[in-house]
C-alpha cells in the first residue's frame, strides 16, 4: 500500500510521512521544529520552550541576527548545526548545545556560543 507524502517544513519538498530526515534539505526534524535541549516539539511563535524553558530565538554565530533554533539561520542561511565528535554517534547537534542529545558526550563546538 502506498504511503502518503508530506511536505518538509523547512524546504517544502514532499517526503514519506514516516521519514526521520528530509532527503532534500537534510533536516533532522522535517515535520516539526524541536527544542535543541529537550527535543520536544515547539512552534516558531514561541519565544521559549514550554518544556525546559530554553530560549528559542538566539543570535546567529555568523551574522548576529536573532534566529529561531532551527537547522539554518533565518537571515543568512548559515547552518546552526555541529557534528558530535563521538565516532559512534556523529549526530548533528545545535551549535549552542554543550552535550550531544543522542549520546550525551560533551561537544567541542568550533562556533562561538553567545
Amino acid at each position: 500500500m502506498a504511503g502518503y507524502k508530506h511536505p518538509c517544513i523547512h524546504c517544502g519538498n514532499l517526503i514519506d510521512h514516516d521519514a526521520r530526515y528530509c532527503i532534500y534539505c537534510n533536516s533532522r526534524s522535517p515535520f516539526a521544529f524541536r527544542c535543541p535541549d529537550c527535543l520536544k516539539e515547539v512552534e516558531q511563535k514561541q519565544s521559549i520552550c514550554s518544556s525546559c524553558g530554553r530560549p528559542l530565538y538566539v543570535p546567529c554565530p555568523s551574522c548576529a541576527q536573532l534566529t529561531f533554533v532551527s537547522d539554518n539561520c533565518q537571515s543568512c542561511g548559515t547552518t546552526l548545526l555541529v557534528q558530535c565528535q563521538n565516532k559512534r554517534c556523529m549526530q548533528m547537534q545545535f551549535f549552542q548545545n554543550t552535550k550531544c542529545t543522542a549520546c550525551g558526550k560533551l561537544l567541542k563546538n568550533k562556533k562561538k556560543r553567545k
